[in-house]
């Protein structure tokens, strides 16, 4: 919290204002995934698209769904309408969307499967996003903050290793048990990977990014130095180093007691909170160091009710006196109602 903040002003965006240490009378708000599969309108987009990978690649229609749930909703940001695996297909990795069942891609986890892949990498590949970037800030309004975002290296390397995802992430974790140098070589190019396509959403118009590590909770603690900090500052370092004052946001979801070690070892200048963390070490330990985000249960939005209400309370008197941005501890699920939406901006705005 004390890296300088640049220009801010009272006319900057709130969740930036916040991000960059301010504590506001009423926190900014926006959710995780605000731009999916819970608005007709997005469904009525992604039906026009073909398929999800169609959508992403389509600067037209995710600039679109980018847009929606700001024109709904007047969140206090916009998060851009991607995936975090459009990186390894970058890399030359074959990504598919299997409906009803998640992504899919042909598995890396021998030396000779990850030469391959190299072959065939494709820098053009983001291109499109990049414009989907460009299209957004060209109409977003100015009071309405933008985050880029990607995955972080370990959460990436595991479906990279699995090719799907799995319960424990084990095939990853059996990878650099097995063979460290081969699974530092994929976390290496993710790295690398990553620093470009975050740079390249900043200077195309984001005003902070965030760094998704949802599998980061399954790491011992050893591990997670390795595999989950140290990867992750690298890519923190590495947009400073081109973009100082960019606001960068981690989310290493159930990483719980680990999350202080995780801010001071990476940089990051804010950090995400998963549902269920203890609400006390949060403040002592955590909202000491940087500005916290989060943590509302998607299941109690999704439920609605007098709940939704009483745990929205409790969240904003845990993190409110302190800088603070009002978000989900993961993704709002689909099937959640709009007028629990409605009802969180009301409660949380007053």
């Amino acid at each position: 919290m004390d890296r300088p903040a640049g220009s801010v002003t009272t006319e900057t965006p709130a969740i930036l204002r916040a991000l960059s240490g301010e504590v506001l009378s009423k926190p900014p708000i926006w959710l995780m995934r605000q731009a999916g599969r819970f608005l007709p309108e997005y469904r009525e987009v992604r039906a026009r698209a073909g398929s999800f990978l169609s959508l992403c690649y389509n600067p037209e229609l995710a600039a679109e769904v980018t847009l929606q749930p700001i024109r709904r909703f007047g969140f206090d940001a916009a998060i851009l309408f991607s995936d975090i695996l459009v990186v390894p297909q970058a890399l030359g990795q074959k990504l598919w969307f299997a409906e009803g069942e998640g992504p899919r891609l042909e598995p890396v986890d021998t030396q000779e499967k990850l030469a391959a892949i190299d072959k065939l990498a494709d820098d053009g590949k983001l291109t499109p996003i990049i414009e989907t970037v460009q299209r957004v800030r060209g109409t977003l309004p100015r009071q309405t903050g933008f985050i880029g975002f990607c995955g972080a290296p370990w959460t990436v390397a595991t479906y990279m290793v699995a090719g799907r995802g799995t319960p424990d992430q084990g095939p990853a974790r059996a990878l650099f048990a097995r063979n460290p140098a081969l699974f530092q070589e994929i976390i290496d190019r993710i790295v690398a990977a990553s620093i470009t396509y975050l740079n390249a959403q900043i200077a195309a118009g984001v005003d902070a990014v965030q760094i998704f590590d949802s599998w980061a909770g399954v790491l011992a603690p050893e591990d997670f130095q390795r595999w989950c900090i140290a990867p992750t500052k690298r890519i923190v370092d590495g947009v400073r180093a081109v973009h100082p004052q960019v606001r960068i946001i981690g989310f290493p979801r159930g990483a719980g007691r680990l999350i202080p070690d995780y801010v001071r070892g990476t940089g990051v200048d804010a950090v995400g909170l998963e549902s269920g963390i203890d609400r006390d070490f949060v403040r002592d330990e955590i909202q000491s160091l940087v500005p916290v985000q989060g943590h509302l249960d998607p299941q109690i939005l999704r439920a609605g009710g007098p709940e939704l209400e009483r745990e929205t309370e409790a969240i904003l008197a845990a993190f409110g006196s302190a800088p603070f941005v009002f978000n989900l501890g993961h993704g709002i699920l689909p099937d959640t109602p709009i007028s629990h939406v409605e009802r969180l901006l009301k409660a949380v705005r007053g």
